[in-house]
């Protein structure tokens, strides 16, 4: 990937869209601008998990407002992620569709784990070096991640259900605090904790992090009104909840620090973050400087110094599943080069990577089984925690694992693009020349794809001495003809 001098973040949090900018020196980030907007997209959310229109017409101005600042950036120096109210939005995808087009750029939907990684690195980039373990909580509008890292490592991480709107839309109805909402909203956070306390309490951490609008709004009112001499306490968060049930109403509250942006999720977050002091033993914590945002930029400069955190996933998944690792190189290597001519160069470089990491991945199945492998790679690539993968990303994964042998009809309602045929056509052919898992030479391969039909040449002379492989081309055409594509493959 190309170096760029400036590189952007967008987070689409279930609380507040968030848009850093920032400069690139060498290998560090300056931050140049940030802007913020509580959209609070999961107060849009309906029983039955649909966002309303509402809480959509409310993003979709502040995107386009953002995509006013990101005009003239290049598609790869911007980098826009979702979170947890369109991880569960059943209308998530039509609603991206408009999202992508204010904005101008694509969005990817990141899994809950792949949150919490990102949210680590931006805590951590911003931290002392330090040999000690950090415990970091992040309250977000629909979810709440926890991680425990190690320097800029993540050693172990979560994503919980619960957050500051979610939260205070179920248990703080029109800004009411009472004594029972308060005891039902904390008793539910720390059912969801119960999950997790085993290896997040007191003693496998040295210190306790905040990060997000919540805790950063708790350590100012604790602080600002004398409960606190640094940081969020125990005893200070015990007075901040006597405060709240004094008023009844959070919008009667008087206290500093307190922004009127955050009054409608102050009690949810103050129960979540009470909560995970109880359960987890936690005395004090101290407010972090990064962000999900922040980690996102992080994440994205890595990728343009060749420390792209999607390869290293794809190496430790190789590990994991005892990948044959020379049957992997010679498919993706044949892969590669069928693709870049099936698409005649018209193809993003991120295509071909991955098609290359489906090709080095395609085989994770035999794991589990050997009969249908494929379906079970495809299944694992959907599903598994992949960190640095979006889920759109997974997802094509899934598909071109899934197509790359047997029948095609399997897969006919689930490839939308030219692109994708020629990726599939190059994998399925790369594993089908490939099958013998021998160093043997091939012959010398021209390809050309129309968008209806495939041209293949070879060598004269060579499907004679291979008869094999020309049955299984003479088959693999008849399955392309069923979804209305020809493939012709003579020798020349």
């Amino acid at each position: 990937m190309q170096q760029q001098s400036i590189l952007a973040a967008v987070d689409l949090g279930s609380n507040s869209f968030r848009l850093q900018v920032a400069r690139v020196e060498n290998d560090q980030l300056y931050m140049l601008d940030s802007l913020r907007e509580p959209v609070r997209l999961a107060a849009g959310l309906t029983e039955d998990k649909r966002l309303d229109k509402a809480a959509q017409q409310r993003a979709l101005v502040c995107l386009q407002r953002f995509g006013e600042r990101l005009r003239g950036l290049p598609r790869e120096a911007v980098r826009a992620v979702g979170t947890n109210s369109l991880r569960v939005a059943k209308n998530a995808a039509e609603f991206l569709q408009q999202a992508e087009a204010a904005l101008g750029f694509p969005i990817e939907v990141i899994a809950g784990r792949e949150e919490a990684r990102l949210i680590y690195l931006g805590v951590a980039q911003g931290l002392p070096q330090s040999d000690g373990k950090r415990m970091v909580m992040d309250i977000g509008g629909g979810s709440t991640e926890f991680i425990i890292g190690k320097g800029l490592e993540p050693i172990r991480l979560e994503s919980l259900y619960m957050g500051c709107v979610s939260y205070s839309l179920r248990y703080f109805h029109d800004g009411k605090v009472t004594k029972s909402g308060l005891k039902q909203a904390e008793l539910a956070a720390r059912t969801e904790l119960q999950t997790i306390a085993a290896e997040f309490s007191r003693g496998h951490w040295d210190v306790a992090l905040g990060s997000s609008g919540s805790a950063r709004v708790l350590c100012d009112i604790l602080e600002q009104n004398g409960y606190s001499k640094s940081g969020i306490t125990r005893a200070g968060l015990e007075q901040l909840r006597a405060q709240l049930l004094g008023a009844s109403d959070v919008r009667r509250l008087d206290l500093q620090g307190l922004r009127p942006d955050r009054v409608p999720v102050l009690p949810g977050g103050f129960a979540i973050m009470y909560a995970a002091f109880c359960e987890l033993g936690i005395e004090q914590m101290q407010p972090a400087l990064g962000a999900l945002r922040e980690g996102v930029l992080y994440d994205l400069l890595g990728r343009f110094h060749h420390h792209d955190m999607r390869d290293v996933t794809t190496r430790q998944f190789m590990r994991r599943y005892h990948v044959d690792l020379r049957q992997a190189e010679r498919v993706a290597s044949l892969a590669d080069a069928l693709a870049q001519q099936f698409l005649d160069g018209q193809t993003h470089e991120e295509q071909l990577r991955l098609l290359a990491w489906a090709a080095r991945l395609h085989e994770i199945g035999i794991s589990v089984a050997h009969s249908g492998y494929h379906k079970h790679t495809a299944y694992i690539l959907a599903n598994a925690d992949m960190p640095g993968f979006s889920k759109k990303e997974q997802s094509r994964l899934s598909l071109l694992a899934l197509a790359h042998r047997g029948k095609l009809d399997k897969v006919r309602d689930l490839v939308v693009t030219q692109e994708e045929v020629a990726l599939i056509m190059a994998l399925r052919l790369a594993a089908l020349f490939y099958r013998n898992r021998s160093d043997a030479a091939l012959p010398v391969m021209k390809g050309r794809f129309s968008g209806t039909k495939f041209h293949l040449i070879l060598v004269p002379g060579w499907l004679a001495q291979n008869p094999l492989t020309d049955t299984a081309l003479q088959e693999e055409a008849k399955q392309w003809k069923e979804l209305g594509v020809s493939v012709q493959v003579a020798e020349g």
